[in-house]
């Protein structure tokens, strides 16, 4: 089922510092379906012009992207706001990872807004105190650097999975092909190892001929590929016949 736009989470860009990492986070959310942002004292102010290229297409966001001096003026009208944050802040808040977030979100009324802090630094302790939860992604705490878009996508595609969006088309695959076929191509290709003086030592042949046979039967070819083979290897026979006459 597909949640409406009123209850699609806002994805609040706090400080911003490049337009270009705001172009990169419009476009993972229209990847998956979100569409509102929201922007609070862009560094470089509002509209920049490196945003667009950035956004590769997803003109739709930052056309309705609105500005705020502060970050509670930006979240006034949602009662649900996350923090993303992978830093202690000394703030005793529950802590959920964006699968639980996104859950949360669908089973409660009004609007959810989720934060996100500037490149450099993250968000600030002030900051984080306006949020009723803070969203954590489990990352490696070897390397816990994540760029502004990475952690757009990561929350936004954890949303999407309630969303009816679409998925690539499934390509039907060609039935594989019967035995008979399969056995024609081992054969034709056994006939010209035997003529090349391949299958040595003599005592060595059965297992080497098993070998042969468990890596063709493997990929569990069709008809069409058997032909294709087919065709390589009397092309090769053929061109080896040409070239000892």
């Amino acid at each position: 089922m597909t949640a409406d736009a009123s209850q699609s989470p806002v994805i609040v860009l706090v400080r911003p510092q490049l337009g270009e990492n705001i172009g990169k986070a419009a476009r993972a959310m229209l990847n998956f379906g979100l569409t509102e942002m929201r922007l609070v004292a862009p560094r470089d102010g509002w509209p920049n012009p490196a945003a667009g290229p950035a956004a590769s297409g997803a003109d739709i966001v930052l056309a309705n992207a609105k500005v705020f001096d502060s970050v509670a003026e930006a979240v006034a009208d949602c009662p649900h706001v996350y923090a993303t944050t992978v830093r202690k802040r000394g703030i005793t808040k529950p802590v959920v990872t964006p699968e639980e977030a996104a859950g949360q979100m669908r089973a409660s009324p009004g609007r959810s807004a989720i934060l996100f802090g500037p490149e450099r630094s993250g968000l600030e302790t002030e900051d984080v105190a306006l949020a009723r939860s803070i969203l954590t992604v489990p990352i490696n705490p070897e390397f816990g650097s994540l760029n502004l878009a990475q952690a757009v996508i990561l929350v936004a595609y954890e949303w999407s999975k309630g969303e009816a969006l679409a998925s690539p088309p499934e390509v039907a695959l060609d039935p594989p092909a019967p035995q008979e076929e399969l056995e024609g191509m081992i054969g034709q290709l056994d006939a010209m190892l035997e003529q090349a003086n391949f299958f040595f030592p003599p005592d060595r042949t059965p297992a080497t001929r098993r070998t042969l046979r468990t890596l063709l039967t493997k990929p569990g070819w069709s008809s069409q590929e058997v032909r294709t083979l087919r065709g390589v290897l009397s092309a090769l026979s053929g061109a080896k016949a040409k070239r000892s006459s």
